[in-house]
C-alpha cells in the first residue's frame, strides 16, 4: 500500500509520512464511531441551544423592554411626528366640576403580540408642551340651558383638531366623561346635556364617536382610571419582569384555573384633595366577607375588568377596590373640625357661663394651629377666636373621631368596607395632600418615613409663628407655598397621619409609600387610563393583520438576535455532516485499495524495502 505524505515549508520546515497499514486506525473510523461522534455532537449542540440561545434570548428580549420602557420616558417628551402615517390618535374630555379640558393621546401601531398593551402617550406640539386646553366653568353650569353644550364643547374639540391630521380624523376616537359637578344634576338634566352632545358633534366634527362615548362616570370608574393611569406609565402592566422585581401571586377573577398567576406587583394610589380622600389598589386574592350586608357593599367597591385585547386571556384580568370617602380631604376635614369646635365651645360656654374664645384677648386655646398664631372663624353672628398651642400629638388625638371608625373586622374610614392589603408585598404612592403635607414645608416628599415626618411635623407645629412667617419670607419653604399652607400645615399633617395610619391602618413600620406630584416627571391623568380602557380592543385589528401574514414576511420581520444562534447552529451542523460524509469516503478508498493488494503483493513489510506505486482509483 501507499504511503500518505505532510509536509510544511512555513513557519518551520517539518515533513513526515504514514503508512497506510496505520492510517486506518487514526483516520478512517468504523460506523459505530461515526454514530456515536455524530450523537455526541447533536447534544452538544442540543445543549448549546438551551443553555445559551434560551437564556441568552429570554436576557435580551427582557433587557430590550427595560432599555424600551425607560427611552419612552425620555422621547415622550418630544415633539409628536404628525407626518407618521402609523400614529394613531384618541380624545378624552373631562367635564369637571370646575371647568373642562380636552386630552390629545397618540399611540404607534400595534406590533401585533396580544400579550401587550398599546403604547399611549400624550401628545405634545412643536414647543414640545402637551396638547391640553381648558376652559372654564363646568358644563354643569349649563343644566338650565342645555341646548348650548355643544357650543360649549366646540373650542376644546376645534382646538384638538387643528393637531391632529385631517385624514386621521374618522379613526380618532372621542370621549366625552363627566365627573363630580354633573353627577350632583337630576339625572333629567344630565340626559338633556349629554343628548345635546350627541346629536350636534357629528355634524361639526368627524371625530369616531358614538352615543356610548358621552357619559356622566362614577366616582369608582374615575378611581380605576387613575389606577390604570398611574400603574401603565409606571409599567406595571409589562410582565416581562426583571431579576430582582417585585412580583405577586394572583387568584385571577373569573378563572377556572386553580394554580396562581405569578405577574409583576401594580402600585396602589391614595390621593387626599381638597374635599375628598380616595384610595384604589389591586385585590390580588379571592376576598371572603364578613356578612351577606358586607358582601353587597364590597360589591360597589370592587372592580374586575380585563386591560387585554382578547377576553380570553387572564394576563390583564385585575380586581380592583376603589373607595372615596367624601368629606375627608384636607380642607372638608378642617371645616368639620372648625364646625365641631364652635358648636362644643358655645355649649360649654352656656353651661359654664364662660365666655372662652368670645373676643381675641380670651381665645381658645388649638392644638392644631402653629404656637401663638391667632386666628378667628365662624359666621360674624358667632365668631370665635383661637389661638395655636403647636401641639402635635394632642391634634392626632383630637382628630380621631373625625374619623368616624367601627370596630367591625375589614373596614376604614366611615365604617366602610376595605380589603386586607398585603402591606409586606405591596407599594403606594400618595397624590395631591399627600404630597404637599411632605414636602411643601416640611420638604421631605419622596419616600415617606413615619419617624421623620412625625419629628417634622411636631417641630413645625412648636414653632413660633412669628418664625415661621420670617421662613417663609426667605423663601425657604417651597415656592408654590402660601400663607394658607402655612397657616394650616399643622392640622393638615395631623389629619393625613391619621388617614393613613388610623384610618387605612397603614402599619407605622410601612416604608414603600412614596409621595409624589409626578411619575417620571409627568403629571399622571385619570383620562390615561380611561382611554387605554375604552381602546383596549383596538389591537385585535393589528393582530389578525399580522396573522395573515405569509410565513417568509414573518421569518423577515422577526429575524432577531435569536435567529443568529439558529444560524450557527445550522453551520454548525452541515460542517460536521461534510466532516462524516469525508471521512465515510475515505474509508471506502481505503477498502478499495485493501481489495486489491494480496500477501503475496506486500514483500516490503517483512523486507523493509520501499513500498512500490499503487494505482488508486477516486
Amino acid at each position: 500500500m501507499g504511503r500518505i505524505s505532510f509536509s510544511c515549508l512555513f513557519p518551520a520546515s517539518w515533513h513526515f509520512s504514514l503508512s497506510s497499514q496505520v492510517l486506518p486506525r487514526l483516520l478512517i473510523p468504523s460506523i459505530r464511531q461515526l454514530l456515536f461522534t455524530g450523537l455526541v455532537l447533536c447534544l452538544i449542540g442540543l445543549l448549546y441551544l438551551l443553555l445559551v440561545t434560551g437564556k441568552g434570548h429570554a436576557s435580551w428580549i427582557s433587557k430590550e423592554n427595560h432599555f424600551h420602557r425607560h427611552l419612552a420616558r425620555v422621547t415622550d417628551i418630544d415633539a409628536t411626528d404628525t407626518s407618521n402615517p402609523n400614529l394613531n390618535y384618541g380624545l378624552v374630555v373631562d367635564c369637571g366640576s370646575s371647568g373642562s379640558r380636552v386630552f390629545v393621546y397618540c399611540w404607534p401601531r400595534h406590533n401585533g403580540n396580544p400579550h401587550e398593551l398599546l403604547d399611549i402617550q400624550q401628545m405634545r406640539d412643536q414647543h414640545r408642551k402637551p396638547v391640553v386646553m381648558k376652559i372654564k366653568p363646568g358644563i354643569s353650569e349649563l343644566a338650565k340651558t342645555p341646548e348650548k353644550a355643544s357650543d360649549y364643547i366646540y373650542p376644546l374639540l376645534s382646538f384638538a383638531a387643528q393637531h391632529i391630521p385631517k385624514n386621521k380624523h374618522q379613526e380618532t376616537p372621542l370621549y366625552i366623561l363627566c365627573t363630580a359637578g354633573m353627577r350632583v344634576l337630576p339625572e333629567s338634566q344630565q340626559e338633556a346635556l349629554l343628548e345635546d352632545l350627541r346629536t350636534d358633534i357629528p355634524v361639526h366634527f368627524n371625530f369616531l364617536f358614538s352615543d356610548s362615548h358621552v357619559e356622566v362616570i362614577s366616582g369608582k370608574q374615575e378611581g380605576v382610571y387613575a389606577w390604570i393611569g398611574i400603574n401603565f406609565v409606571l409599567g406595571s402592566f409589562n410582565h416581562v419582569h426583571n431579576d430582582g422585581e417585585a412580583v405577586i401571586e394572583v387568584n385571577v377573577p373569573g378563572s377556572d384555573q386553580q394554580e396562581m398567576l405569578v405577574r409583576k406587583r401594580t402600585a396602589g394610589v391614595l390621593d387626599m384633595g381638597g374635599v375628598s380622600t380616595q384610595i384604589a389598589y389591586e385585590v390580588p386574592k379571592t376576598v371572603s366577607f364578613a356578612s351577606p350586608q358586607q358582601e353587597e357593599v364590597a360589591k360597589n367597591l370592587l372592580a374586575e375588568f380585563n386591560l387585554g385585547c382578547d377576553a380570553h386571556r387572564t394576563e390583564h384580568v385585575y380586581r380592583v377596590y376603589v373607595s372615596t370617602f367624601l368629606g375627608f380631604g384636607g380642607n372638608a376635614a378642617r371645616q368639620r373640625y372648625e364646625e365641631s369646635i364652635i358648636r362644643n365651645t358655645a355649649t360649654r360656654n352656656k353651661l359654664l357661663g364662660q365666655h372662652i374664645g368670645e373676643t381675641a384677648e380670651s381665645p381658645l386655646l388649638d392644638p392644631c394651629l402653629p404656637t401663638d398664631m391667632q386666628d378667628d372663624i365662624g359666621r360674624s353672628t358667632q365668631r370665635l377666636y383661637l389661638r395655636g398651642t403647636g401641639d402635635f400629638d394632642q391634634c392626632r388625638q383630637i382628630l380621631q373621631p373625625f374619623l368616624n371608625r367601627t370596630n367591625e373586622t375589614h373596614t376604614s374610614l366611615n365604617g366602610i368596607y376595605q380589603p386586607a392589603i398585603h402591606y409586606n408585598n405591596s407599594q403606594f404612592y400618595g397624590f395631591s395632600e399627600f404630597y404637599y403635607c411632605t414636602e411643601d414645608v416640611l420638604r421631605m416628599g419622596g419616600d415617606y418615613n413615619v419617624s421623620k415626618y412625625s419629628q417634622a411635623a411636631k417641630s413645625y407645629c412648636a414653632t413660633q409663628w412669628k418664625t415661621l412667617r420670617e421662613r417663609f419670607d426667605s423663601g425657604l419653604y417651597a415656592s408654590h407655598a402660601d400663607l394658607h399652607r402655612l397657616k394650616y400645615q399643622c392640622f393638615k399633617s395631623a389629619w393625613m397621619y391619621e388617614v393613613l395610619h388610623s384610618g387605612f391602618s397603614f402599619p407605622t413600620n410601612y416604608k414603600n409609600l412614596k409621595t409624589a406630584l409626578l411619575v417620571y416627571d409627568k403629571e399622571v391623568q385619570w383620562t390615561l387610563g380611561a382611554i387605554l380602557y375604552r381602546t383596549r380592543f383596538l389591537p385585535l385589528r393589528d393582530i389578525q393583520q399580522e396573522s395573515l401574514k405569509g410565513v417568509h414576511s414573518h421569518w423577515r420581520h422577526s429575524f432577531s438576535f435569536v435567529n443568529n444562534h439558529y444560524l450557527f447552529l445550522a453551520c454548525f451542523f452541515i460542517v460536521v455532516l461534510s466532516i462524516m460524509l469525508y471521512l465515510l469516503r475515505l474509508r471506502r478508498i481505503h477498502r478499495r485499495t485493501a481489495q486489491r493488494c494480496t500477501p503475496s503483493s506486500v514483500p516490503w513489510l517483512e523486507d523493509g524495502l520501499g513500498s512500490p506505486t499503487l494505482p488508486i482509483n477516486l
